[in-house]
């Protein structure tokens, strides 16, 4: 039996000794992908892998109703409607991003782009597909939770290992991002995007932080810049926005320039 070549090795591959391979091989496919795809902006759409549609959610609560659930049970579900709230808003707010690039006739200047898992990560692929576009998943493989959407485009449908490759690749392509409610994953890349943008890391973009009520009882923005921990200006890093409409007309403003600099002629 002839050796086997280093490269084809899968033990060595899959080894410790090969994990600064691994991580190469995390950035140097994706940037060959994007490039053979045509894809160099994206608008990112961070947010809960727990939020279900709204007709999923409502469903779910008439049930509990049904089969007389303890408080705290339907107290969980009440809760899942609310969430339900912004699965439909993400999905809605990808959609009118989709037809406006399409309908400007600027040929993906950007594509919607997501963690690639369930929640609002899969209303915004759904909300794109709806109106008839691509859009990307970046998605992350964990033992629970995440598995990819069935609404990613399937030649824009990224697996991750490393979950600081996976986030390079938000950030090295966004044009825009919009940070719906969301856990410990949500909170994390929100905090890194606004620390690279904050610190010059990273270019400016618009940011958006979507839904007041959520954000102001989750997070004391203006405590931080009491305390002195942030500048009062970076409290400017950020927008808030609580409709769809809303939210789209701020990054119609911004990501004009960028669709006119890439308009058929």
């Amino acid at each position: 039996m002839p050796p086997v070549k280093s490269y084809r090795n899968i033990e060595f591959l899959t080894s410790p000794n090969a994990r600064t391979l691994r991580i190469l091989a995390e950035y140097l496919e994706p940037e060959s992908r994007f490039a053979r795809q045509g894809i160099e902006d994206i608008v990112v759409f961070f947010g809960s892998a727990r939020a279900v549609s709204a007709d999923e959610a409502g469903k779910d609560l008439q049930a509990g109703r049904s089969q007389g659930l303890p408080a705290k049970a339907l107290e969980r579900l009440e809760r899942r409607v609310q969430l339900a709230r912004y699965y439909e808003e993400a999905r809605e707010l990808a959609r009118l991003l989709t037809e406006w690039v399409r309908q400007m006739g600027a040929d993906e200047a950007f594509l919607v782009c997501s963690g690639g898992g369930p929640g609002i990560m899969e209303a915004a692929n759904r909300g794109a597909l709806e109106a008839g576009g691509r859009s990307v998943g970046l998605n992350i493989s964990l033992p629970f939770e995440q598995g990819p959407n069935p609404y990613i485009t399937e030649e824009l449908n990224f697996e991750f290992h490393y979950f600081f490759m996976r986030k390079l690749w938000f950030v090295q392509l966004a044009c825009a991002t919009v940070i719906f409610p969301g856990g410990f994953g949500t909170l994390d890349e929100m905090a890194e995007l606004l620390t690279l943008i904050q610190t010059g890391r990273s270019k400016p973009m618009p940011v958006i932080l979507y839904g007041t009520q959520f954000w102001d009882e989750v997070v004391d923005f203006d405590a931080l810049s009491r305390w002195g921990t942030i500048d009062p200006e970076d409290l400017d890093l950020f927008q808030r926005a609580d409709s769809p409409t809303e939210a789209f007309a701020y990054l119609q403003r911004e990501l004009e320039p960028l669709l006119a600099a890439k308009r058929r002629p």
